[in-house]
C-alpha cells in the first residue's frame, strides 16, 4: 500500500458488496495529499464532519455520475478508506465503479476542483460531467 493509496481494511463484510472476496482485497481508493489537506480545510471551516462519501449515481447522457459529500454520520453498509487521515466512505454497490479510482484537487486557469481519475471508464460524455463502465 502507497503513501496515497487507501486500501480496504481488513473485517470488511463481504455479503454487502457487489465485488467478490478477492475483488475486495485488491480494493482501493487513492486520495492525493493535495485532495486529502483540501477535504481537511473544507471540514475544520464546516466545524463538523466524519470526512467524504464518494458514490455514483444515474445521470446525464452518459449513463453515470460521481457524487462527492461531507460525511457526518458513518453508515454501517459503507466501506470506509483512511488516506492521509482523511475518511473516505464508499458505498457498496458504487466501490465497483469507483475501484482504483484517484481522487486529486487541481487547478486548471482560473478553475480548481476535485479530479476523479477512473480507470474504469470506458467513455465520457463532452462536457464531462457522466461517463460510462
Amino acid at each position: 500500500m502507497g503513501a496515497d493509496t487507501c486500501a480496504a481494511p481488513e473485517g470488511v463484510e463481504i455479503k454487502d458488496l457487489s465485488l467478490d472476496a478477492a475483488g475486495l482485497a485488491g480494493a482501493r481508493i487513492t486520495l492525493s495529499e493535495r485532495a486529502a489537506n483540501h477535504v481537511k480545510n473544507f471540514l475544520a471551516k464546516r466545524g463538523k464532519g466524519l470526512g467524504i462519501k464518494l458514490g455514483v449515481r444515474t445521470s446525464g447522457c452518459s449513463g453515470l455520475a460521481y457524487k462527492l459529500e461531507f460525511a457526518d454520520v458513518e453508515d454501517p453498509h459503507d466501506v470506509k478508506f483512511v488516506c492521509h487521515g482523511v475518511n473516505v466512505y464508499v458505498d457498496p454497490k458504487s466501490l465497483a465503479y469507483l475501484n482504483g479510482t484517484e481522487l486529486d484537487y487541481v487547478r486548471e486557469g482560473l478553475n480548481e476542483g476535485f479530479k476523479f481519475n477512473n480507470p474504469n471508464v470506458k467513455s465520457q460524455c463532452g462536457c464531462g460531467e457522466s461517463f460510462n463502465v
